[in-house]
């Protein structure tokens, strides 16, 4: 007998039916930047198509991706004044905050507002979390701060909080000071897995970064599949409900070694540098920009991502609808 695998792709109907993975609007989180005393959108060069939004273009962008019906929305601050602490984050006027209160009254029970909990586009270093004196990030030192900034973004109403900033224990940190506030609801996104990448570039310009030198100390070696599944049982250990791989495309593996095995769903992102590839490529008309588009998330849900934070969520609930 000749196997015919082929009569399962043989029209576009019979292709769908048998289809091993499904996108849904649901599954899609959109990043998203609010900058203070912005008077319009700000355009972001390096990434077509995606703004620092005002106070004020947030709503209406919120709406519109309530109205696409995609899961949740992940905020990002962009303050005018930085200093060595971060003190911005902590602010319950900082505009990481202030953007929260508006998301949260915007969207109602649509979709889950979520902020990102980590220091880096608050200090004037650029770093994660707080310098000792030798310039090294001082992991317990950061964690307090961790403490103080997921208090202060529970009280802004955040839905969810994710843990981007990799210091160790940051996970159990926050876990402990919340249900002692109150807060024993709230749940945890940790970035288990975030890798020391290339990838990021384009974020640094859409959160104006300060950074000087790089991550490499607290965020994980590119060439390393073990510790990131190591890092993802960690913070699955310390109380994380959800868990990241970060960035997607080039971390399938660490994704479906997470997916295999994590007992918490497992969500990945599809960072900054991803989507200007895909962008740059298309406009130079190399490659079929929805296409590529799709098939990029839907390698990312076949990896094993649960939930996918991506920068098209909202044009991609509008192709899958």
């Amino acid at each position: 007998m000749i196997e015919r695998p082929r009569r399962l792709r043989s029209s576009p109907a019979m292709r769908r039916l048998v289809s091993e993975t499904r996108l849904h609007p649901a599954d899609l989180v959109l990043p998203m930047f609010v900058r203070e005393g912005a008077s319009e959108p700000v355009a972001i060069s390096s990434m077509p198509g995606v703004v620092q939004h005002t106070t004020e273009s947030l709503r209406p962008a919120i709406a519109e991706a309530a109205a696409a019906g995609v899961g949740g929305i992940m905020l990002f601050g962009v303050p005018e004044h930085k200093d060595a602490t971060g003190s911005g984050a902590t602010d319950p006027n900082g505009i990481l905050n202030v953007a929260t209160r508006i998301a949260v009254a915007e969207a109602g029970d649509a979709l889950v507002v979520q902020t990102d909990l980590c220091l880096d586009e608050f200090t004037d270093h650029g770093h994660c979390g707080v310098l000792d004196a030798s310039g090294y990030v001082d992991n317990d030192a950061t964690n307090q701060r961790y403490r103080e900034m997921a208090v202060a973004q529970a009280e802004a109403g955040s839905q969810l909080l994710g843990l981007s900033g990799m210091m160790d224990g940051q996970v159990a940190e926050v876990r402990d000071e919340l249900d002692a506030a109150g807060y024993a609801n709230l749940a945890l996104l940790g970035y288990a897995a975030k890798y020391a990448s290339a990838f990021y570039g384009p974020f640094r310009e859409a959160v104006q970064s300060s950074l000087e030198g790089d991550r490499r100390s607290y965020q994980l070696d590119p060439a390393n599949r073990r510790e990131g599944l190591r890092e993802i049982d960690l913070d699955v250990a310390e109380g994380a409900d959800i868990v990241m791989v970060k960035p997607a495309m080039s971390y399938l593996d660490v994704l479906a070694d997470a997916a295999a095995s994590s007992p918490v769903p497992v969500w990945a992102y599809q960072v900054s540098g991803e989507y200007a590839m895909i962008e740059a490529a298309a406009a130079n008309g190399w490659i079929d920009r929805r296409r590529a588009i799709e098939e990029s998330v839907v390698s990312i849900r076949r990896a094993g991502a649960d939930a996918v934070l991506t920068y098209w969520a909202v044009e991609l609930a509008g192709w899958i609808r």
